[in-house]
């Protein structure tokens, strides 16, 4: 394993892998020397992706067209993992829908279900699927990518904050459950992307939006940075590869946190409660509610 391809010889499965973040993780995997099988709902996209890489050097590229949002979805994805490769290293749980936009009690009830559906227990049949073999196989890593309401309120967002809320919690029980077995279960929080989930909520305008996220979503269209996607790449790159080693259960900002520094922190990490998800009391805002008790 090189410094420049610190994913060679891993085996890696990507979901919602046909656009936005999941294409640039996919392009950035692959460039670090992992193969590859990347699931969407999109066939066609998906090809096309496959294709693209193919002009690239880097490991195999395979494809498995799966809603991840149903059983029948999340099996498919790992049969056809099992049917690729002798084992899994790398499981990175990206697709996500943005579910309906406005009040809850405004919501379309089936949406608001089929967004926990996918954005929740999308996630967690993979992890079931997935953590047994990657134990058998000596270990591995699973990133789950976290979003917008995760650690604070989003109003007109509920479905999506709560599942990703939801998300998080299990990337930390989960790392606990299945740190024996060798498997690192992280969490990642992207940053604003310029991607089809922030035009749904320019689209959806002020007035179910809201302002603040209506206004971030139309900023970061208009700026179309392509550069906005390097940073939650290369830190589920770190997660991915063995440098990450000792790092689980956190929920690291791609754009806030000093990640690149953690392994020189592990320890720290490992003994305490930093980039996970608590409770504030009175207390911790230097509030004197408890009084002497």
């Amino acid at each position: 394993m090189s410094g420049d391809r610190p994913l060679a010889g891993l085996n890696a499965v990507i979901t919602g892998a046909s656009r936005g973040l999941g294409a640039e993780l996919a392009r950035a995997f692959r460039r670090a020397g992992a193969d590859l099988l990347l699931a969407a709902r999109t066939e066609r996209t998906l090809d096309r992706l496959a294709e693209d890489l193919g002009d690239e050097p880097g490991g195999r590229v395979l494809t498995v067209d799966a809603d991840v949002g149903t059983d029948a979805g999340a099996q498919r994805v790992l049969d056809a993992a099992h049917a690729s490769f002798d084992r899994l290293d790398v499981l990175v749980n990206n697709a996500a829908v943005q579910g309906p936009i406005g009040p809850a009690w405004e919501n379309d009830w089936d949406a608001w279900r089929a967004a926990i559906e996918t954005d929740l227990m999308g996630p967690v049949r993979l992890c079931r699927l997935a953590v047994p073999w990657m134990g058998r196989g000596g270990g591995g890593s699973i990133i789950n990518l976290a979003g917008g309401g995760a650690t604070g309120s989003r109003p007109n967002f509920s479905a999506y904050a709560v599942a990703k809320t939801g998300l998080v919690r299990f990337t930390e029980v989960l790392a606990d459950e299945a740190r024996g077995l060798g498997v690192r279960v992280n969490a990642v929080a992207p940053g604003v992307l310029p991607t089809d989930m922030l035009r749904e909520v320019r689209k959806a305008g002020i007035g179910a939006a809201g302002a603040k996220d209506f206004e971030t979503a139309h900023r970061s269209l208009e700026a179309a940075d392509a550069r906005a996607f390097e940073a939650p790449a290369a830190l589920c790159v770190f997660l991915a590869s063995a440098a990450s080693k000792g790092i689980s259960g956190r929920l690291l900002s791609a754009m806030w946190d000093p990640w690149r520094d953690l392994p020189t922190h592990a320890a720290d990490l490992a003994a305490g409660d930093v980039y996970t998800l608590r409770r504030i009391t009175a207390r911790d805002r230097g509030l004197d509610w408890e009084g002497a008790r």
